[in-house]
């Protein structure tokens, strides 16, 4: 592990950090290893597109339809705070998660630590270089967890990539301890089956829960065989975080064959992912609920026992949803909006061509009480602005917005930028802000655009894989009573109760 501090320590030789099993991650200065993106977010190369496609991007530019190349624009109510470029972590930017007055960051070859509070000048901490993609990472108490879903050579943080058949390749979970935001040091390492594309923590005050998810798009990977069709829990003692522990894998999609249940996906359902895991689960501890995003499957759980998340509902969408990614409630648990990750986050899917629907949030309602509850749909919702045919763009990351009595959520949607947005009406979402830059290239698909776009104590934080971090305010009457909510901490696949 490679830790990098603000540029008054940069570079400077921090000795060794411990972690679980013996394992000795030394803090060196060598030059990072390469990160590899994951089957399911983002390309490893930029994607050609077709002379025809590059001409229509320039018209459409030069039109005024679509803003010029790194143009930034934005509704009348959002202002842009502050961006933080990209320092010494080249990977791809990815998800977001808070703590007090810090900004935990993301990135496919490490994580980056901001003080935020100064919102309008966030200042670097420190920035660890860990590679292993995708690197979503999330906080509770003093400790930092840190997905790893590309096949590494051993699980320090000096691994570099090697081929997943090799039997000594390692992919899974990494404890950090953040007691010393400054100094970030590695405790502990979970093997988990299929690595950990994302992870979602259940906390509770002697231990923290961990929900894995992951799934098999390539079959050639030894331990991601289907039938793959349910999640690692992870147990960590939060005054033994060493001692944290793979406790079961809860089979999501029961069924019979060699696949298992869940979405067969093509031929069966032409454009839909087969169900081989999950991409992201959300939980409302408070309401002792789940929704998971299951590549061609939406579920509601009961998490009453955590050790035992128990299905209560799964819906299906063939004709619009291609990849189930993930998962937002409102605040009274009667409301779930599942993203559509149509492309896998590399494709222009905001154009006319693709249309309002597919690639887009779907909105369901939750229905009856106690495990008889259904999940009903309603509507879909899709940015509003047709994004130019060299932009990926799709349905991505967001959060609630804390307003009581309204359902108001913030989104990212790579380089369709940040939208704002209101499904208080289930049937009838409408945008009320947004904010994004033009594309990154007239000529091919480069990856960027935000990741994740999140509402944390009165700011709109955003995590752009290419452009750094970025910060928004909103200025609008109807996001106003937000600004009255505190939190300690957000992990948004951690949904608080924002008015207990």
């Amino acid at each position: 592990m490679i830790l990098l501090n603000d540029p008054r320590t940069r570079r400077r030789r921090l000795g060794v950090a411990a972690a679980a099993g013996g394992l000795l991650a030394a803090l060196l200065t060598a030059a990072p290893a390469a990160a590899i993106p994951d089957p399911g977010d983002t390309p490893a190369k930029p994607k050609e597109v077709s002379k025809s496609a590059q001409a229509e991007a320039r018209e459409a530019i030069q039109s005024g339809d679509i803003p010029a190349q790194d143009e930034i624009v934005h509704s009348a109510n959002i202002q842009h705070v502050a961006n933080v470029p990209k320092d010494v972590l080249p990977g791809t930017n990815s998800d977001l998660a808070f703590q007090g007055r810090y900004a935990f960051a993301g990135n496919y070859d490490g994580f980056r630590i901001f003080d935020i509070s100064n919102p309008k000048a966030p200042k670097t901490v420190a920035q660890v270089l860990c590679p292993g993609s995708q690197n979503d990472v999330s906080v509770s108490g003093n400790l930092l967890f840190l997905s790893t879903d590309s096949s590494r050579s051993d699980s320090s943080c000096n691994s570099t990539t090697q081929p997943a058949t090799e039997k000594s390749s390692w992919e899974g979970m990494k404890v950090f301890d953040i007691s010393d935001k400054s100094n970030p040091k590695y405790v502990a390492a979970v093997e988990t089956a299929c690595g950990s594309h994302t992870h979602t923590l259940v906390p509770e005050r002697r231990n923290v829960y961990v929900y894995v998810s992951s799934y098999s798009p390539n079959a050639a990977y030894p331990d991601c065989q289907p039938p793959h069709d349910g999640i690692s829990i992870i147990k960590v003692p939060r005054h033994a975080p060493e001692k944290a522990a793979v406790i079961d894998f809860p089979v999501l999609f029961p069924g019979e064959g060699p696949d298992g249940g869940g979405n067969p996906g093509a031929p069966t359902n032409p454009g839909v992912s087969k169900t081989t895991g999950c991409h992201d689960i959300t939980v409302l501890p408070s309401k002792d609920l789940a929704a998971g995003a299951c590549m061609g499957d939406g579920i509601l759980m009961s998490i009453e026992d955590p050790e035992r998340p128990k299905i209560i509902d799964q819906v299906q969408d063939n004709v619009n949803f291609a990849f189930w990614h993930s998962a937002t409630f409102n605040q009274k648990a009667n409301k779930v909006v599942f993203t559509d990750e149509l492309g896998g986050g590399s494709g222009a899917t905001c154009n006319a061509a693709i249309g309002p629907n597919r690639g887009a949030d779907g909105i369901y309602d939750i229905v009856g009480k106690g495990d008889q509850r259904k999940l009903v749909f309603r509507s879909y919702f899709k940015i509003p602005r047709h994004q130019a045919d060299t932009e990926n763009c799709v349905a991505h990351n967001g959060s609630l917005i804390p307003v009581k009595g309204k359902d108001l959520m913030v989104q990212a949607w790579y380089q369709g930028g940040v939208s704002v947005w209101d499904f208080t009406d289930s049937s009838n979402p409408k945008e009320i802000a947004y904010f994004e830059r033009g594309p990154l290239t007239t000529d091919k698909i480069v990856t960027g655009g935000s990741w994740s776009a999140y509402y944390y104590n009165g700011y709109v934080y955003s995590n752009d894989i290419a452009k750094g971090f970025d910060v928004l305010k909103i200025n609008d009457r109807r996001t106003d009573p937000a600004k009255w909510v505190h939190l300690r901490e957000l992990n948004v696949q951690t949904q608080p109760d924002y008015f207990d």
